[in-house]
């Protein structure tokens, strides 16, 4: 029976000092998007001291991510364990001794958490290889917060869509990951039983008139009236079209116009995001920007160039949960697993994972208010318990292990 490592996850002092390690190390040194080269080089150099066959380089368009193969000595199915690893442009406010040393980046959403717990599930399991029934993928995936357009086709591409474009998915059985989330204790983890995330849609509208003199404003084609415009229009469309009923957002990031105070602009460019938990009503939101943007360009003698990552819902598989829940149970008592109600507006690319395979999404919990100020996603100020780590890599190692009908004895 599998007993070596997972001893070292009932009495975890060494296994939890590393998890700390990885953690602060990924914490130091975040990277945005794709440009996580000092990241995956860092996974890449531990999956590989541990045995794994390690593929870098993974992504069809960027070739960013990082993939650890544990194949057991026994044949059966094959289970995927995926993290995140990029951060945010965000410029870190902690007073911490592994505070972020890269100005204007910092893992404000945890994702540095995410990686360390999936590092310490590679390293526990590649310790029993020789019992285990199958294959584990270990997924480690760039640009979860966000996509680029790609250099081959120019389509905005995500992490996520850029591996399984790579075929991450090939043979996999059931997927399984997990977010950190502050509005739940440490020591506990949560599921939603079917829809867990809204489809996170992001959008930039260019528009282009003709710039010109104050003076003679017949002459030109301002493109601050038509992003005015656009915003107020597109805003009370979501006020007046959308069922109040439902829950549906959108916001603006981002607004840039113009070259001089005294030039009428003759372009400008917003951004924004919208979530919705109907693929009908992330259809009607494109269209009604789509309609909008061109119609006010052509009303001002303009143009509107439009450009969108359209998000996907996650959906979990109720197989799926079941199956994660009885693994959580393992780890965290049946009293600290909790079945989420209402979805979270919020999105997350691994649901292009579970709208191909079955898959799950977890929550887990790392606020300890008694402790420290808990802060909420993509805060400067956002910091997790540590002591969630070990909990998360033992949620893997089971997960797994339950997945393939792996014998093995905790010790509980």
């Amino acid at each position: 029976m599998m007993t070596h490592a997972l001893d070292n996850l009932v009495m975890p002092d060494a296994l939890e000092t590393n998890l700390i390690a990885f953690r602060r190390e990924l914490h130091r040194y975040p990277e945005v998007l794709f440009d996580v080269e000092r990241t995956a080089a860092y996974i890449a150099e531990l999956l590989q001291s541990w045995g794994l066959e390690v593929q870098t380089e993974v992504g069809k368009h960027f070739g960013r991510g990082v993939v650890g193969v544990l194949r057991g000595t026994q044949d059966g199915d094959t289970v995927l364990l995926r993290a995140d690893m990029d951060a945010l442009p965000v410029t870190e406010q902690n007073a911490i001794d592994y505070i972020s040393t890269i100005h204007g980046a910092m893992h404000a959403c945890g994702h540095d958490a995410h990686t360390a717990m999936l590092l310490g599930a590679a390293w526990v399991l590649s310790l029993n290889r020789e019992q285990i029934q199958g294959t584990i993928k270990f997924v480690f995936q760039p640009a979860e917060e966000g996509a680029l357009a790609s250099p081959l086709d120019g389509r905005l591409i995500s992490g996520g869509r850029d591996m399984i474009e790579d075929g991450v998915l090939e043979d996999v059985k059931s997927a399984f990951a997990m977010h950190v989330w502050p509005d739940l204790p440490v020591g506990t983890i949560g599921f939603h039983p079917h829809t867990a995330m809204a489809a996170s849609s992001h959008f930039t509208i260019r528009f282009t008139g003709l710039s010109g003199h104050h003076s003679t404003p017949h002459l030109c084609s301002d493109a601050i009236i038509m992003v005015a415009q656009f915003i107020t229009d597109l805003k009370i469309f979501m006020s007046t079209a959308i069922d109040p009923q439902e829950a549906a957002v959108l916001s603006f990031g981002t607004l840039q116009a113009g070259d001089a105070k005294n030039v009428i602009a003759g372009h400008s460019e917003i951004t924004g995001t919208f979530r919705a938990f109907r693929t009908e009503t992330v259809e009607q939101i494109t269209r009604a920007i789509a309609d909008r943007a061109n119609s006010i360009a052509s009303l001002h003698g303009g143009t509107a160039y439009i450009s969108q990552r359209t998000g996907t819902v996650l959906q979990n598989d109720p197989a799926i949960v079941q199956a994660a829940a009885r693994a959580a149970e393992k780890v965290f008592g049946s009293e600290n697993t909790k079945t989420l109600g209402t979805p979270f507006l919020a999105g997350e690319d691994f649901a292009l994972y579970t709208q191909q395979i079955p898959g799950v999404f977890g929550f887990i919990g790392i606020s300890t208010p008694d402790r420290q100020p808990s802060y909420p996603l993509h805060h400067p100020r956002f910091d997790i318990d540590e002591r969630a780590l070990i909990l998360g890599t033992r949620m893997h190692v089971v997960f797994a292990l339950n997945e393939l009908a792996t014998s093995y004895n905790l010790h509980d």
